[in-house]
């Protein structure tokens, strides 16, 4: 399954198609990097060095213009916090920068597909875009088990794309867990 912005031609072709894959992909790389910060490099100035049981997911969160708002890696075992998920701790650290919670024309980029949590954090924050790499089939709320972000019953729906560098962030998630 891939998931395709609502509305709109397929991701990869049409007006702007291969530019907006190659910003995706570059977007995702960054991600990537915030994944693995802890493991040997330099941490994100508002991103603490996660504890080393930490699953390494990675979240940007880019303003409309494109400029890095925040970033996130999941903290729920250095914090002892079950809401430290990436995406939580980005969207909490975008909306304390900015002063204030609606983050309408921003794009969250992730390296795991939402969770159930997450997407209702994204959807209720307003985000406009979210960018995921691998599918996550066990809790994916983006596509795989539900599709929180694009639900017709709430009150805004992002647009959604998926699959984005899958090889590359699904490797260091199994690499994690092996």
């Amino acid at each position: 399954m891939r998931c395709e912005p609502v509305g709109a031609g397929v991701g990869r072709t049409g007006v702007g198609g291969a530019d907006r894959r190659q910003r995706h992909e570059e977007w995702m790389r960054r991600a990537l990097e915030v994944a693995v910060a802890g493991a040997g490099s330099i941490a994100a100035a508002d991103t603490p060095v996660p504890a080393a049981d930490d699953i390494p997911v990675g979240a940007v969160l880019l303003g409309p213009d494109g400029a890095e708002l925040a970033t996130g890696r999941n903290e729920r075992e250095l914090t002892g916090d079950p809401t430290a998920h990436a995406e939580v701790l980005a969207l909490r650290r975008a909306a304390g920068r900015l002063g204030r919670w609606r983050l309408d024309g921003c794009t969250l980029v992730v390296t795991l597909e939402p969770c159930t949590m997450c997407a209702g954090a994204l959807v209720l924050a307003r985000i406009s875009t979210v960018v995921f790499g691998a599918w996550e089939p066990k809790t994916g709320a983006a596509g795989s088990l539900w599709d929180v972000l694009r639900d017709r019953r709430l009150n805004h729906r992002p647009e959604v794309y998926g699959g984005v560098l899958e090889t590359e962030t699904a490797a260091v998630l199994r690499a994690f867990f092996r």
